[in-house]
């Protein structure tokens, strides 16, 4: 999928660092959804739902520079940024043109990592970070970093794959040619950056692939 070039990492780093003070684990957006002319209830829920999703991997990857990210996962971090941070103005726009709510990851509520409830923990979508792997992610350093980083992202996109999934498997769900080509390159690009998060995994000091 071809991304605009405009987005610069500098914007990237100002949108999404006040967003890791904000967001410990972004939940399920709390929008409302109504279906339309040429969309469904369900394609509506998908977008207001990876808007959160995406906003938690904006909080993970603003933290590389802080963190002693190496300059493979830093530049895998900035990458992360604007191709999200672009998706997330994408989603909220093709939200707002269809009368839908259109949630702002910047005002989702916070979980300090300790209170969380069960109840908090059945609401995280799929492959999102609970509070706890959160707060081990921003404790780590260097070397620990980048391998809890390239874990952590490793599930949230397997859950981004899940929620593409869940989406076509909902009768009538996805067939606008909009979120059908959004949709199907997700998947395509999350896959794609599944395997090279694997490889860097593999490879990184302490790792016991040969």
């Amino acid at each position: 999928m071809k991304r605009p070039r405009s987005t610069f990492v500098t914007a990237c780093l100002l949108v999404s660092l006040p967003l890791a003070t904000q967001i410990g684990t972004a939940q399920a957006p709390a929008a409302t959804a109504n279906g339309g002319t040429g969309f469904v209830v369900a394609d509506a829920q998908f977008m207001q739902g990876m808007i959160g999703h995406h906003a938690q991997a904006l909080v993970m990857a603003a933290w590389a520079p802080t963190h002693g990210a190496s300059a493979r996962v830093a530049l895998l971090c900035r990458k992360i940024m604007i191709s999200q941070h672009d998706e997330i103005v994408m989603m909220q726009n093709w939200l707002k043109d269809r009368n839908q709510s259109a949630p702002d990851p910047s005002a989702m509520p916070a979980h300090d990592g300790m209170n969380m409830s069960m109840a908090d923990h059945a609401m995280l979508m799929p492959g999102m970070l609970t509070p706890e792997q959160l707060k081990q992610l921003d404790q780590a350093k260097d070397t620990a970093f980048d391998r809890l980083l390239l874990t952590g992202m490793i599930q949230h996109h397997e859950g981004a794959l899940k929620m593409v999934a869940d989406l076509f498997a909902t009768p009538s769900a996805g067939q606008g040619s909009e979120i059908f080509r959004y949709a199907t390159d997700v998947d395509a690009d999350q896959r794609a950056e599944i395997d090279r998060m694997q490889q860097m995994l593999n490879s990184s000091p302490g790792s016991k692939s040969p």
